[in-house]
């Protein structure tokens, strides 16, 4: 299982943005990068920095993702039929850690991989601990019973940080959720601007 070793927060300096919408991020004091050059005048970026940029933020977004299985998501959107840049989002957003993620049963993305991984989740009645599980539409995913007393489920699902998207039906009292269609990059609730367009550009130069 991969880890983010480094301090999550320090790719929200680095982005220079509020990458999860969160309260705490460093970002709402400081809008300049990390480190001692940090607050320097910035230069203008070439296309392949901004391409780089995109890529780097909407991959640090699911959270610990690889180079190695963000590559193969886009390999594979660029396979299917249809526009890369939306079926990429929709791969993206079909991951069982982003679903559950999305359903606020935990509240972070990371929180969301580790919840998967130790077995709290269970997709159309079975137990999943791969957090890069590929869901389709119709699957029903839900927390153990066992796991719905838990407070940082509990918690989470309290919280009014963020909005459920509208492709997915989500019961919270039988904390119990459907995944009932892929979606479009327009309906996904991303806290700052995305530019998938810009990270096909970047594989495909």
């Amino acid at each position: 299982m991969s880890k983010r070793h480094s301090q999550k927060y320090k790719i929200d300096r680095r982005m220079g943005e509020n990458l999860w919408g969160r309260p705490k991020s460093p970002v709402n004091s400081r809008s300049y990068g990390p480190g001692q050059h940090g607050q320097r005048r910035k230069t203008k970026m070439s296309d392949f920095g901004l391409q780089l940029m995109a890529k780097q933020k909407l991959k640090g977004y699911y959270g610990n993702i690889t180079e190695k299985q963000f590559r193969r998501t886009y390999d594979e959107a660029s396979r299917r039929k249809g526009n890369t840049a939306e079926l990429l989002i929709g791969l993206l957003e079909s991951r069982l850690d982003a679903i559950v993620y999305r359903c606020k049963f935990v509240p972070t993305v990371f929180a969301a991989r580790q919840f998967v991984n130790h077995g709290h989740v269970k997709v159309n009645g079975i137990k999943v601990n791969i957090a890069s599980y590929r869901c389709k539409p119709g699957d029903v995913i839900e927390v153990r019973e066992r796991s719905r007393s838990m407070a940082l489920v509990l918690e989470a699902l309290d919280s009014p940080e963020r909005d459920l998207p509208d492709y997915i039906d989500l019961d919270a009292k039988a904390m119990k959720a459907t995944f009932t269609r892929m979606p479009e990059f327009s309906e996904v609730p991303y806290p700052v601007q995305m530019e998938p367009n810009l990270v096909i550009e970047f594989y495909s130069s």
